[in-house]
């Protein structure tokens, strides 16, 4: 079944990018992509994959670590710093340190090689479905403290200074805003945030708030060793 959206009040097919530099990969990850139902561009090199960016305006990003040009972690640093879009990156790397790295310059998720399939294409659908999920709200502004999040717009600032959020770093500050001072297991933002329960995942929670106190100061969210976390805006 063709995966679609609706853009202006059209039904639109889902467009991914998806960015590696050895073909066999990209074209396999391109066919299984299109057996789901989504349009699918190509890019093998950095430079190419944010000019992609930039002339598609794609869905979602499927991006390896490791490219020509210059690497992921770029690549995703300033398709994240121009229009925000959803990134899966792909890793051979199978070190933690690495992973992190990637997840905090904005990535929303990754997969380390050799994946299946199948669970990238679950992946894919898990990280649209919150994209919608989020589209569909009701306009709506939430206040806590001197924190102000417009969840119409996608926008955020703190004291009236407007920061920068990446996609999964909006909803993932949303979702604790909604509940101010309750402290929400880092399991419970897994399943809720990233709409997959992976004890492994948690990792994923932890960089992504490292990423919003450096953004909107360290007092933001208060850590609960060993349970997760709670939003303490004044």
């Amino acid at each position: 079944m063709e995966q679609r959206a609706v853009v202006a009040g059209q039904q639109v097919a889902r467009r991914i990018l998806v960015v590696d530099d050895e073909v066999t990969i990209a074209e396999s990850v391109a066919a299984r992509l299109r057996a789901e139902g989504f349009t699918v561009d190509m890019a093998h090199d950095g430079p190419a994959a944010v000019a992609a960016v930039e002339a598609g305006a794609p869905d979602l990003v499927v991006l390896d670590v490791m490219l020509p040009g210059f690497d992921g972690l770029e690549v995703c640093r300033r398709i994240q710093a121009g229009r925000g879009v959803p990134v899966l990156m792909l890793t051979a790397r199978t070190d933690e340190t690495d992973q992190l790295i990637g997840l905090g310059v904005g990535a929303d998720d990754y997969l380390t090689k050799p994946f299946s399939m199948r669970v990238l294409a679950a992946r894919v659908h898990a990280l649209l479905r919150r994209m919608d999920r989020a589209a569909e709200r009701d306009d709506a502004i939430i206040i806590v403290g001197d924190l102000r999040i417009d969840l119409d717009q996608r926008r955020v600032w703190r004291s009236d200074v407007e920061a920068q959020l990446t996609p999964l770093e909006f909803e993932l500050l949303a979702r604790l805003a909604r509940r101010p001072r309750v402290v929400l297991a880092r399991e419970r933002l897994l399943e809720e945030v990233w709409d997959w329960a992976d004890a492994a995942g948690t990792r994923a929670v932890d960089s992504h708030i490292k990423a919003l106190r450096r953004k909107l100061g360290p007092d933001l969210i208060r850590t609960v060793h060993g349970v997760g976390y709670a939003l303490e805006a004044r």
